[in-house]
């Protein structure tokens, strides 16, 4: 395993906490333009399967590519539209401006949350001290992306909490003897003890670089989240997922989402989004089907713009240009008094 197949895969497997998701499945170039969302289209007959229906990195087929995610649509006999939306939780600023103009034509939007029982969620912008949104924001800076919490207002009256509360989620990860940390150790051992797949890479992919090629390759930044992202598709051949099926963190918190959801058809709302991170949405789905309920329609949105611009720095002039920096605004020392 090269030194950068080592470091993408460590970050990788970290980022799946911080993306909701745990891993991305490939989709081939000839897709839709970029730049906004397709219209939705009719659900074809024969599904992708797992997170490939809700999560995907298209190669563009000039070094570069994006990451979606989709709002599939289900529809059951009694005219009950349910939007599964799946999230990552860091993404480019349109993707979250989008999503959030979306959002105000339903009767209800269900989200997730882990927060303290009777603890309103933040306003945009608004720090919680939660550990894992540290990370969220850490992951987005390194990246030059948009957290969540930053850009989609869960104050809006339409927003319904369909989620664990912190209490209930600590208690049930005591009981289990989970942690992040656990998981986060299991989910490494498990992608280091598979074989990695033999994926092809052409002469020019940066997975065939040495570290200082790497470093002077242009636009550094997206570099890295399109290796993140490639990366991330082969940890899903490879390892089918990182096995958190039953685990308080997918199960227990898809429960309480679909709890929520079917208390919410009995008050009477009729168009409902589902929003939730990527990796959650494969066993909601297969619920809703189980409910009675069928795909209809399919709407995938650009999460991450990964084309390559080739007068971008790369990450060895963004790192110089950033020792400059705090050079320049380093205080000046002055001389003592005699």
């Amino acid at each position: 395993m090269s030194w950068l197949n080592r470091c993408t895969l460590s970050l990788g497997v970290a980022a799946s906490f911080a993306f909701g998701s745990i891993a991305f499945a490939e989709a081939p170039a000839a897709t839709r333009p970029s730049t906004r969302p397709a219209a939705a289209a009719a659900a074809p007959a024969t599904q992708p399967a797992g997170l490939a229906r809700f999560m995907r990195f298209v190669d563009d087929g000039k070094g570069g590519g994006r990451l979606e995610t989709a709002d599939v649509v289900y529809r059951n006999k009694d005219g009950v539209t349910v939007h599964l939306v799946s999230a990552v939780h860091i993404g480019e600023q349109s993707y979250f401006q989008a999503l959030a103009d979306s959002f105000k034509a339903y009767d209800a939007v269900l989200y997730e949350m882990v927060k303290p029982q009777g603890v309103e969620p933040p306003g945009p912008g608004e720090r919680t001290g939660s550990g894992v949104s540290d990370v969220q924001r850490l992951m987005k800076d390194l990246l030059d992306l948009q957290f969540q919490l930053d850009v989609i207002d869960y104050t809006q009256p339409n927003f319904v909490h369909a989620d664990l509360d912190a209490e209930t989620f600590q208690q049930l990860q005591a009981e289990r003897g989970e942690s992040f940390v656990t998981l986060f150790l299991n989910q490494m051992m498990r992608a280091l003890s598979q074989p990695m797949p033999g994926a092809k890479y052409g002469p020019d992919d940066p997975m065939n670089d040495d570290l200082m090629t790497f470093m002077t390759r242009p636009d550094g930044i997206r570099q890295v989240k399109l290796i993140l992202a490639r990366q991330m598709g082969e940890l899903e051949q490879q390892a089918s997922g990182f096995g958190l099926e039953g685990t308080v963190i997918l199960t227990e918190r898809n429960k309480a989402a679909l709890k929520k959801l079917k208390q919410t058809i009995d008050d009477g709302k009729k168009n409902l989004a589902l929003y939730y991170g990527a990796a959650h949405m494969p066993d909601l789905a297969d619920t809703l089907e189980l409910m009675g309920f069928e795909p209809v329609a399919t709407e995938w949105r650009q999460a991450w713009d990964l084309t390559i611009r080739k007068g971008a720095p790369s990450l060895f002039q963004k790192l110089f240009e950033e020792a400059l920096k705090a050079q320049e605004q380093a205080p000046v020392e002055q001389p003592a008094e005699r």
